[in-house]
């Protein structure tokens, strides 16, 4: 069964976070969700990072704000893909957060979505874990020929509604 770890950096990022955990839930993918601190719990950090892929973790999402290094530093003590999610901060509303998860060293990636693109992370997750995993391909078609049928039946609404 394909197991994500979702990881903030604080709890302040739980309800933005919500919106990925419930993406995984829809595609009923396993997952654990913690609060883990680059900064403030660094030995929790590099603890998890190190045993991540031995607790049955196939990716890791990391959602941060302002410094936002959680996910380089995740990514650094892990050959597991890591997803960053720069959270929206008051400081520089994400740009923040976004340019230190997108400007990793060489040899250290981190895939990063957009700034609180929560579900994107968890679908990005599931493509990547589709690639083990069959069924997920199914449903990740699905979905989108989903999204596609609401924009069709969203234009032809208001195509009648115009005319």
């Amino acid at each position: 069964m394909p197991k994500v770890a979702v990881v903030m950096g604080s709890d302040s990022d739980l309800p933005l976070m919500k919106k990925c955990i419930n993406v995984l839930k829809e595609f009923d993918v396993q997952f654990d969700v913690r609060i883990i601190s680059a900064h403030r719990t660094p030995d929790v950090a590099a603890d998890f990072a190190k045993g991540a892929a031995g607790k049955g973790y196939e990716v890791i999402i990391a959602a941060a704000g302002k410094a936002a290094h959680l996910a380089g530093v995740l990514a650094a003590m892990t050959t597991l893909p890591v997803i960053g999610v720069p959270v929206k901060s008051s400081t520089m509303d994400g740009m923040d957060s976004l340019l230190s998860m997108v400007q990793m060293p060489k040899g250290i990636p981190v895939a990063t979505v957009a700034i609180d693109g929560a579900e994107n992370a968890a679908l990005l997750a599931i493509q990547i874990l589709a690639l083990k995993y069959p069924e997920l391909s199914e449903k990740i078609a699905a979905y989108r020929d989903k999204m596609a049928q609401d924009v069709i039946k969203k234009d032809n609404e208001i195509r009648n509604e115009v005319f």
